[in-house]
């Protein structure tokens, strides 16, 4: 494929009509915000899907509301539950089409119904503070309204596309994993939304993430007259975990001990004990390598008289490194900013997103479109509401040098 951008017309007066549609745009956001969307409230994502229907009315193309694979994770019991998750937007247009764009981000939030951040307040002029307001419910209408300026161009046509709103980004998209990638693999290029960093920057790579659960049983006993029967469950999950943190030895691989539970009553020997573990590395190589030295501290603590190990879970975004098409869209997006005054510029994270998923199946993609804000994922989350037009008409520049390239 050639990915040298060809030399063409500006395209900016047509996205220069989003400057009129600020309050629109808050709008829209402050309602999608105000309707509590966590991840687990499966009546609230269903009351933003509609919302999202309705605005994605006037762009056109065939809207589907899509069932996706439950989640299978490990109780408090040590035991697998499986948990059925919220359903999927997905919106088609012009599927004959000979170049087709995957657009994606995310409805739900981190907020659940019983978090403190319910609805949005201005914190001063330009911060708008409120769940979800810019992770990632600011991208949902940067997306839209620099699609409703394609649909509005000279180029509508040109590129088919598709709009996937997945409900479970914020746990890892495991019901949503399968579809994503079957889209992916029909795409060409892939738009995401999620913010920009705080600095305005957009993402170049990212980490890959994985979660781990290690659940251990042990034997139950009376803590005063038969101690020395028991084998104490919690204890051996504790020394599990200190194990994997000590292998915190490469600046690129991180192993975050993020929560232990296990036991009851005091005066019995725990028989349970869990731990759950983030990971975060730079290549799969690195992944592999910590998955093997996980697999061998539980099988030293199966080694133990009484104690069993059992070790859950995988890399459920795998590293996000640069493929073939990647550096052709980074300068179509550089190209749009330069057009509309708005220095771009790249910088690599720890986090993850759906564009590792897309980029695993080799879809090309950027996936930090939305707006700027910052403070995510606590109650002090903000948009700058100043950057939601601009990154619409920058997105929406992208989509149209991506449509004129694709016009016979």
């Amino acid at each position: 494929m050639d990915t040298t951008p060809t030399a063409m017309p500006s395209l900016a007066s047509h996205v220069a009509w989003l400057n009129s549609k600020y309050d629109e745009m808050i709008g829209l956001l402050i309602r999608l915000c105000d309707t509590n969307s966590g991840t687990r409230n499966l009546a609230g994502l269903e009351a933003v899907r509609e919302i999202l229907c309705a605005a994605f009315t006037p762009v056109g193309g065939v809207q589907k509301s899509l069932a996706i694979d439950p989640l299978v994770s490990v109780g408090d019991n040590g035991n697998l539950v499986t948990e059925s998750l919220g359903r999927m937007l997905k919106i088609s247009k012009y599927p004959d089409a000979r170049q087709q764009l995957l657009l994606c981000i995310h409805m739900d939030t981190v907020y659940g119904t019983d978090h403190s951040l319910q609805k949005c307040r201005w914190m001063d002029a330009n911060r708008l503070n409120g769940p979800g307001v810019i992770d990632a419910k600011g991208g949902l209408v940067v997306m839209l309204y620099a699609l409703m300026a394609l649909e509005k161009s000279p180029l509508a046509g040109k590129t088919g596309w598709t709009v996937v709103i997945n409900p479970d980004e914020e746990i890892g998209s495991p019901g949503s994993n399968r579809l994503l990638r079957e889209m992916a693999e029909r795409a060409n290029y892939g738009l995401l939304f999620e913010p920009a960093l705080p600095n305005g920057n957009l993402v170049s790579w990212r980490k890959g993430v994985g979660n781990f659960t290690f659940v251990a049983r042990g034997r139950s006993a009376h803590a005063g007259r038969d101690f020395t029967e028991g084998r104490n469950a919690v204890v051996a999950i504790c020394r599990l975990m200190l194990a994997i943190h000590n292998l915190n030895t490469d600046s690129d691989v991180t192993l975050n001990v993020g929560r232990i539970s296990g036991g009851g009553a005091i005066n019995v020997v725990p028989d349970l004990g869990i731990g759950r573990v983030n990971v975060r590395v730079r290549t799969m190589e690195q992944g592999e390598k910590i998955i093997q030295q996980m697999t061998d501290l539980v099988a030293q603590a199966n080694g133990k008289d009484g104690i069993a190990v059992e070790m859950h879970g995988e890399f459920t975004a795998p590293p996000k490194e640069m493929i073939a098409g990647t550096g052709h869209l980074q300068r179509l997006i550089e190209k749009s900013g330069d057009e509309l005054g708005l220095p771009i510029s790249w910088q690599g994270t720890g986090g993850a997103s759906d564009g590792n998923r897309f980029a695993a199946a080799g879809l090309p993609n950027i996936d930090s479109l939305g707006p700027c804000g910052g403070e995510i994922h606590s109650a002090n989350e903000f948009l700058l509401a100043d950057s939601l037009v601009p990154r619409a008409k920058l997105a929406a520049l992208v989509l149209m040098q991506l449509a004129a390239e694709a016009a016979p």
